[in-house]
């Protein structure tokens, strides 16, 4: 049950961050609203550690391990999605972050063999693919401007946090390191690359506001720094395909916020793309089975046919 609540709490915080990054770019540059969830998810999760007495490991190669998740699950997809959502609106890279379970089932199989697909699972993939395309819409002629590489930009980010989860399953998750210590090592070594990276994607004039510090805080403390610990409980306990299944909440929550607070909207092809990209995670995770059930029938059939 705990592990349960720790993954819809996840969705929930999550959800909302597209928002809080929206409110951010108000203020701040996208360089520094990556900069500062990091840092602030780094002394955030800095004190947990702390205060829980958390052990870091003494094996250099479990350094090397978490550098690389910290750059590819925190440096890049954060500097992507921010970078984004100058161009596009916090619900549509809310919808794109849903992609996240079909890019790992694609790399958590094909490039790191820590699981293998079945035919619903293959279907599922396409059927994502599908969905993906229909959200893009590139029949419309705006395809060409801004938006499109904003999209190709959230697509970049749900990419590296599906080869993410497939490293950190393959490399990490069966190594005795706690919950908290693998988040403070994945923040923190993260934000010390975002501070050795400050004159090149922080060094921008500020426009202070309230709302832009509370939602830099929020990123950075809640969504980059508690959760996080959520977020490695949730994957030791179920495995990289299911923990990337809290992409079924973040576009719920993401859109709603982004329509009552921001007065967003959506064109008709982005939650039709989006239904579409929610079927073909159905069938990756297994929530639906098409092939693999019909196969079971039919060797139970066989089976009560032979005695």
């Amino acid at each position: 049950m705990k592990v349960v609540v720790q993954f819809v709490a996840m969705g929930l915080v999550w959800g909302a961050s597209f928002l809080f990054m929206k409110i951010a770019l108000e203020g701040v540059s996208f360089g520094q609203v990556a900069w500062a969830r990091l840092v602030f998810g780094a002394v955030t999760l800095g004190i947990i550690a702390l205060a829980t007495r958390a052990r870091l490991p003494r094996e250099p190669i479990v350094w090397v391990h978490f550098a690389v998740v910290a750059v590819t699950y925190c440096v890049i997809p954060f500097l992507l999605f921010a970078w984004a959502e100058q161009y596009v609106a916090s619900s549509l890279a809310s919808i794109y972050n849903a992609v996240t379970p079909i890019t790992t089932a694609l790399l958590a199989t094909a490039a790191f063999r820590v699981e293998k697909l079945n035919r619903d699972q293959v279907l599922g993939v396409l059927v994502g693919i599908v969905g993906v395309i229909v959200v893009v819409g590139p029949w419309q002629v705006e395809a060409l401007g801004g938006s499109v590489w904003g999209q190709l930009a959230c697509l970049g980010a749900v990419t590296c946090y599906g080869f993410s989860f497939g490293y950190i399953r393959r490399f990490i998750s069966p190594r005795a390191v706690s919950s908290t210590t693998s988040a403070f090592l994945n923040i923190g070594l993260a934000a010390v690359i975002m501070v050795l990276l400050t004159p090149l994607v922080a060094w921008h004039p500020i426009t202070f506001s309230w709302p832009v510090l509370l939602s830099l805080l929020a990123l950075g403390a809640l969504g980059t720094g508690v959760v996080y610990i959520w977020n490695m409980n949730v994957l030791r306990a179920w495995g990289p395909t299911a923990t990337s299944g809290v992409t079924y909440v973040t576009p719920v929550v993401g859109v709603a916020l982004g329509i009552l607070v921001l007065g967003e909207h959506l064109s008709w092809n982005e939650p039709v793309g989006a239904a579409v990209v929610l079927a073909g995670i159905l069938l990756t995770q297994q929530r639906v089975r098409l092939f693999t059930r019909r196969q079971a029938d039919l060797a139970a059939a066989e089976a009560s046919a032979s005695r």
